[in-house]
């Protein structure tokens, strides 16, 4: 299996990825409005035997009070192909997402997502930081991965992400 960035000639694929991976369109159609959106993106895609088996998205997510210009990515969405699922897929683009983020300059990842699997990634509750999801979710799917040790000490705050979620 191979992970890399998307291509341009990958965009009606990881549409139909996110389109079967979840119960509507409408993650998949958030995908092509980020993207749209022009605004910076870590876009990747799992490859296998030449074809795409998932996708996962990386997009700039901020401070609402824009706390002191810290660098950090929402993790959303990631799909697998429903009959892949559970091989790994899911997890080796978590991995390569981290170190991309990494090598990006970002201070820290969020996710909202299943409490069960995200910590074995090092996700945390991101209540344990002092920080919340401007929508209303459980405390315990709100996570956050810190990437740069105590870059987030001390901030009490609230991440806004970018408008097309509020489509979804």
């Amino acid at each position: 299996m191979i992970i890399r960035e998307e291509k341009a000639t990958d965009i009606s694929k990881i549409w139909k990825i996110n389109e079967a991976a979840f119960d509507t369109d409408a993650e998949a159609n958030l995908v092509n409005a980020l993207r749209d959106s022009n605004i910076p993106f870590i876009s990747l895609v799992a490859e296998e035997n030449g074809e795409l088996a998932g996708h996962i998205l990386f997009t700039p997510v901020e401070l609402e009070n824009g706390s002191s210009g810290i660098k950090i990515a929402g993790l959303a969405p990631m799909a697998v192909i429903p009959k892949l699922q559970n091989q790994g897929i899911g997890s080796k683009l978590i991995e390569a997402g981290i170190r991309r983020c990494q090598s990006e300059g970002y201070d820290a990842i969020v996710v909202l997502g299943h409490p069960n699997y995200y910590p074995k990634f090092g996700f945390m509750p991101s209540v344990n930081y002092g920080i919340k999801s401007e929508y209303e979710v459980p405390d315990e799917v709100f996570m956050v991965l810190e990437l740069n040790k105590d870059s987030l000490n001390g901030i009490q705050d609230i991440i806004k992400y970018h408008e097309a979620f509020g489509s979804v």
